[in-house]
């Protein structure tokens, strides 16, 4: 019978990984699986291009797959029982249950609400392709001189807030931040993101954490009331709960909590990748949830599985986070390296210069996922004998 493996979402690290262990394992021994809700591979960070009314492309899972042996499986995800080893579906098809030798949980994360009220009836996204194509729609009825709030001065609201307002000079964009804007910036850095903001004509609202939404405002913390036709809440992401209800080990955020090799510390037949994985870097210090992190983990974890499915040394990948790349708009973006302890590094790069790279690191991504096995080495490795105790032996 062949090991059956299952990767859980075709974002960044699922898309890619499966692709990975389809290069390096045997088809006569292994069956591989991808379970992802959407057709489509999403690029994720450009979402507030797409939410804005820039036209993307977007590249079929299918054409993604063709010719690797990935088996699709165009379901959602409702539950996973570790016990059993299977995975609970439901899509077009129906409810359905997939059984597997090895999980490869990769599914994200999405917007955190936080419990603010309204932020669930009446604020939008740039989390995922549904809410950016409803965020799309409403803009797009948002006549000149509509006011739009972006809600969390991290990386996706700053980039969201500088497209917003690039590419539709007709809104009023402002933001509200919860401390100083750009604060965990190098001080040019720093200089170099508030004239952009002064360029785009940007209001930005400082030290000032939003209590409520409204359909027509925001509320702060202070009770100042802050118009806004649209609000769009960047304040952080969160993981779903599938996790935590399947009795696997999570932390407080709901992240699986994974070994170095990025195997559940409680269930050692399931492995996690991206977002939904609570792994600590080489600094001591949780990855955080980003793109770059996504392709770490996702390395680390499939190396580690061939490597104990096929009685090898699993080795260690790097797990350095090494920076921020922040658009501003098309034409301008900041590159701020940070040093082992995650604190910005005096050099930073920026302009046009840091937004073509930026602009190439999206094209790289995108590239690698549509083209998932290459680069890879073409021996296709067959399982040990026995795969378990290999693996056993491996990570002792």
């Amino acid at each position: 019978m062949k090991h059956r493996i299952v990767v859980l979402g075709a974002g960044y690290a699922g898309a890619f990984a499966a692709g990975n262990l389809a290069r390096r394992l045997s088809a006569a021994d292994t069956e591989i699986t991808v379970v992802n809700a959407v057709p489509d591979f999403v690029e994720r960070m450009r979402l507030h291009q797409l939410a804005i009314g820039q036209d993307l492309a977007f590249r079929k899972l299918a054409d993604v797959f063709a010719g690797t042996g990935v088996r699709l499986r165009l379901s959602r995800v409702t539950g996973v029982d570790p016990e059993r080893r299977t995975v609970a579906v439901t899509g077009d098809d129906g409810d359905g249950e997939l059984a597997y030798d090895t999980l490869l949980y990769a599914l994200g994360s999405s917007v955190a609400h936080h419990g603010v009220p309204g932020v669930a009836e009446y604020a939008f996204d740039v989390t995922g392709l549904s809410s950016a194509l409803r965020l799309r729609e409403r803009l797009a009825d948002l006549g000149e001189g509509g006011t739009v709030l972006v809600v969390g001065e991290g990386l996706t609201g700053i980039e969201t807030a500088t497209e917003f307002a690039e590419f539709r000079p007709d809104l009023s964009v402002a933001l509200a931040a919860r401390g100083e804007l750009g604060a965990w910036l190098s001080p040019k850095a720093r200089r170099h993101l508030r004239q952009a903001f002064d360029r785009f004509g940007i209001t930005v609202h400082e030290h000032t954490g939003i209590e409520a939404v409204e359909p027509t405002r925001a509320i702060a913390a202070d009770g100042m009331p802050i118009p806004a036709d649209v609000t769009v809440w960047s304040a952080g992401f969160a993981v779903h709960p599938i996790a935590a209800a399947s009795g696997l080990e999570v932390a407080e955020t709901g992240q699986i909590v994974v070994d170095r090799t990025m195997r559940s510390v409680s269930h050692p037949d399931v492995y996690a990748a991206g977002d939904c994985a609570y792994a600590i870097g080489e600094n001591g210090r949780p990855l955080p949830m980003s793109c770059a992190s996504a392709g770490f983990t996702n390395m680390q974890a499939t190396a580690a599985i061939i490597a104990r499915l096929t009685g090898s040394e699993v080795p260690a990948t790097g797990l350095k986070y090494y920076g921020n790349h922040i658009s501003l708009g098309r034409r301008d973006a900041i590159f701020q390296m940070v040093d082992g302890d995650v604190r910005s590094k005096s050099w930073y790069l920026g302009g046009r210069t840091a937004a073509r790279l930026k602009s190439g690191v999206l094209k790289g991504a995108g590239w690698g996922i549509a083209h998932p096995t290459f680069g890879m080495p073409k021996r296709k490795r067959r399982l040990a004998t026995a795969p378990d105790q290999a693996g056993v032996k491996a990570a002792a």
